[in-house]
């Protein structure tokens, strides 16, 4: 299996977190700890294994200007 890189769901882009999981329960509960870790998540279900794919969206930026 050579799972895509990154995915687009709902306009948004999603990068992969590198693993292939052997079952649901197990990428759902890392998926919990990236839900955590403030990540949007997106589960996949290809060729027998699980993909977890996420996000994060910067919600503040800080520039100083001197």
């Amino acid at each position: 299996m050579s799972p895509r890189i990154s995915v687009i769901f709902d306009g948004k882009k999603f990068m992969w977190d590198g693993r292939i999981y052997g079952t649901r329960d197990e990428a759902s509960t890392v998926g919990d700890s990236y839900r955590n870790d403030k990540f949007e998540i997106q589960l996949l279900e290809e060729n027998g294994g699980f993909l977890l794919y996420t996000r994060r969206v910067v919600k503040e930026s800080v520039t100083t200007i001197q």
